[in-house]
């Protein structure tokens, strides 16, 4: 959503990661996207509309967002030193992917009012999963819009696209919609993806996923990676509800 990738040795870490040269000929010096084999882009219907205003601040979604050292799952949550995930230094081509690549900026027209981003992973693990977490609040129907331009996105860039980073490009060979979470049908709407991403030399491919749910004028989105080639299979779904339910609670 939502930020990708400000992770612990995920794409938002990519500044610290390019210097690391076993990572750099495995990666590329980035993360990919996220997915899961299931019906992901699939939105619960109807989709309720998103709320006229409201939209919160960043203190209200500091409030009900993962606090440092939390638990998420198995995972441990954490703030970002630097930047965190899905920055506006990255863009795809053509631009009509840019949704999957990262939902910050004007990707519905309507910038984000405020935004909160955490990263769970396990510290000691550097190799291990990391999950980027990012929290969007919107004015009007931004909300609303930015999962039309994911839903879209996922449609038009299923055979592909490429995701232009700080220091190299990557080069996404599919998009495809994966399994939602259990509790997805809380949600007004929810998006998830599975991304296939060729290494540098094109040879190695690596897989991302990510989910976005959307409730009222708030958008919360996981993307879950893993510096390898191996198939995490989905964003934990224990983080994702762990922040849902946090989430949920606030607003209670």
């Amino acid at each position: 959503m939502f930020g990708v990738r400000g992770a612990g040795g995920g794409r938002g870490a990519v500044a610290a990661g390019c210097v690391v040269a076993a990572l750099v000929a495995l990666t590329g010096c980035g993360g990919g996207g996220d997915d899961g084999k299931g019906e992901a882009g699939k939105a619960p219907a109807p989709s309720r509309p998103a709320v006229s205003s409201g939209a919160l601040t960043e203190s209200q979604l500091s409030a009900v967002a993962f606090r440092d050292g939390e638990r998420a799952g198995d995972l441990t949550a954490s703030e970002y030193a630097l930047d965190g995930p899905l920055g506006d230094a990255y863009t795809a081509a053509p631009a009509v992917c840019q949704p999957l690549v990262s939902l910050a900026g004007d990707v519905s027209g309507l910038p984000p009012a405020a935004q909160v981003q955490r990263k769970a992973d396990k510290p000691e693990e550097m190799l291990g999963v990391t999950v980027d977490v990012t929290l969007r609040s919107y004015a009007a129907d931004g909300a609303a819009k930015v999962m039309k331009a994911l839903d879209q996105a996922g449609r038009e860039c299923a055979g592909g696209f490429t995701e232009e980073r700080a220091v190299a490009r990557a080069r996404y060979e599919k998009a495809e919609p994966a399994a939602l979470p259990g509790f997805a049908d809380e949600a007004d709407e929810a998006k998830a993806y599975r991304f296939t991403v060729l290494d540098v030399k094109g040879k190695l491919k690596l897989y991302e996923y990510l989910t976005v749910l959307r409730s009222g004028s708030t958008t919360l989105a996981f993307r879950g990676e893993i510096l390898g080639t191996q198939d995490i299979g989905g964003v934990p779904e224990d983080v994702m509800a762990a922040q849902w339910r946090k989430f949920r609670a606030g607003q209670a």
